[in-house]
C-alpha cells in the first residue's frame, strides 16, 4: 500500500506542479504540487525500507508435541 500511496501523491504532485496553470488568490498550486511530491518520496522510501525489513525476518514455528508415555495411568482393581 505504501508504495501505491506514493506513487499516487508523486503523479498528483507533478500535475499540479507543472500542468495546472490556475490561480487561485492565496494557494499556490505548485507549492502545493512540490509538497505532495515530497511527500511521496518519503512515503516511496519509507514503503522500501519496510518492505526490505519483511524480507529478511525469519519465523520459527515451534511444535509441543506430547506423547503418551508423559501420562501416568493409574490402575485400580474392581
Amino acid at each position: 500500500m505504501g508504495l501505491g500511496l506514493g506513487i499516487l501523491l508523486l503523479v498528483v504532485g507533478a500535475i499540479l506542479a507543472f500542468a495546472v496553470e490556475y490561480n487561485m488568490s492565496g494557494i499556490e498550486l505548485s507549492t502545493i504540487g512540490y509538497i505532495l511530491m515530497a511527500a511521496g518520496v518519503l512515503t516511496l522510501l519509507l514503503g522500501l525500507v519496510m518492505n526490505t525489513q519483511r524480507t529478511n525476518t525469519s519465523h520459527k514455528e515451534v511444535v509441543d508435541r506430547h506423547t503418551d508415555a508423559d501420562v501416568r495411568r493409574r490402575e485400580t482393581d474392581i
